[in-house]
């Protein structure tokens, strides 16, 4: 590495040193809330916080590798570990053995450090878009999010955001190399990190078209100085589209394999779990079906979680943000059709959707003037925001009762 860019790493963090405070004290504040709840309610938080829904699933893998399987008579279902993408915890099982932690110890460290690696990615690249204090703005509110509990604990939505946030990161900066290989990598965390590939590969293609077209214009024009784009540029390109897919698709065709149906076999694994691509069916009946006396508080926040995305995203569409990257209203229109048009349960949609960070451009924006107008209504606002997904947080790992 380059003194140049060396020191340009150093820039970047010293400029994100704000927002990775910030994230720091919102989510070490949730933590520990969730602790004091556990403590106060008798509940075990080893369990509680460490082996919760999936976080058990990912330490087994870390630990044993692949080849479990439960069986619920209850549901009729057959849960298999092949529905969980290796990267995570390849990545825990790689710390347990360097460092004398525990699996459990090992995953935790993995989600703190990629929230830290995700909040400076998020702040590079909305810096880019709009400036430092946008920048800092968004990351305390992706922080404060209802189920930003989930970066506190071992999941991996906190590695996907990392990998995602610098995939895109090196996207705009024009090196698609690195941005194909981060979206290779992303693709090997989470079944959605195939929105991190699709952003890439459509955003290489267009690019490759525009200079296709220009350079086709300049050869119907004989006068014209306008040359074509150079064969490294475009081998680059190139190089970026075909990485970007490659971790989800090898992982999607190495299930397949092992279940004796190369092409169908990881969705028959994730058909067992219960989750399908229905284009929002089951969704769309639960929300018909919602009731404010019986409907549990997690689904019915869920439900509204989700709403505000549509929203959000509607808003990106409109003339006002015309100037947004296509690649972040790709990589967005993706796991919002993930999470929304696949049947999983309505519970873990907004954990789903923690990765889609872009939505968060319109309020971290009016955040930003709010602040500049009246600092203590912002104020006022980021704490109280930040003391409720703290508080429900907590609740949602001891009383919520549904998946996270």
């Amino acid at each position: 590495m380059g003194q140049r860019r060396r020191d340009r790493i150093r820039a970047s963090l010293r400029r994100a040193a704000p927002a990775l405070l910030a994230y720091t004290a919102v989510r070490l504040c949730g933590a520990l809330v969730a602790l004091l709840a556990c403590l106060i309610l008798g509940l075990a938080p080893y369990d509680k916080l460490l082996e919760l829904w999936d976080a058990s699933w990912y330490q087994h893998i870390a630990a044993h590798g692949y080849g479990y399987e439960h069986i619920s008579h209850r549901r009729h279902l057959v849960y298999r570990d092949l529905a969980f993408f290796p990267l995570y915890p390849g990545l825990v099982r790689a710390l347990s053995a360097a460092l004398p932690v525990s699996f459990p110890v090992a995953a935790l460290l993995v989600s703190w450090v990629s929230g830290l690696a995700a909040a400076w990615g998020i702040h590079a690249v909305v810096e880019r878009l709009r400036g430092r204090s946008t920048a800092i703005a968004l990351v305390v509110l992706w922080a404060a999010l209802p189920h930003a509990v989930v970066l506190s604990v071992p999941y991996s939505e906190a590695l996907l955001t990392a990998l995602a946030a610098w995939s895109l990161h090196a996207l705009l900066s024009g090196r698609w190399i690195w941005a194909g290989a981060l979206a290779a990598l992303a693709g090997l965390s989470r079944p959605n990190g195939v929105a991190v590939a699709a952003a890439v590969g459509l955003t290489g293609l267009w690019v490759l078209w525009q200079r296709h077209r220009r350079a086709a214009r300049g050869a119907r024009s004989p006068g014209s100085t306008e040359r074509p784009p150079p064969r490294p540029a475009t081998a680059r390109v190139w190089g970026g589209i075909l990485l970007a897919p490659a971790g989800w698709v090898g992982y999607v065709l190495y299930v397949g394999a092992r279940q004796g149906d190369v092409l169908g076999g990881y969705f028959a694994v994730q058909h067992d779990w219960g989750s399908s691509f229905d284009f929002g069916l089951r969704m769309s009946n639960y929300v018909d079906h919602i009731s404010l006396d019986s409907t549990p508080p997690a689904r019915l926040v869920a439900v509204l979680v989700v709403m505000a995305g549509l929203a959000l995203f509607t808003l990106l569409l409109t003339p006002r943000w015309q100037s947004l990257p296509g690649a972040l209203l790709v990589y967005v229109g993706v796991l919002l059709l993930i999470a929304v048009g696949g049947s999983s349960y309505v519970s873990c949609k907004p954990r789903f959707l923690l990765p889609a960070f872009p939505l968060l451009l319109p309020p971290a924006v009016r955040l930003v003037r709010t602040a500049k107008t009246r600092p203590k209504a912002a104020t006022a606002f980021v704490v109280t925001l930040a003391g409720s997904s703290v508080l429900y947080g907590a609740y949602l790992v001891t009383l919520g009762g549904a998946a996270l």
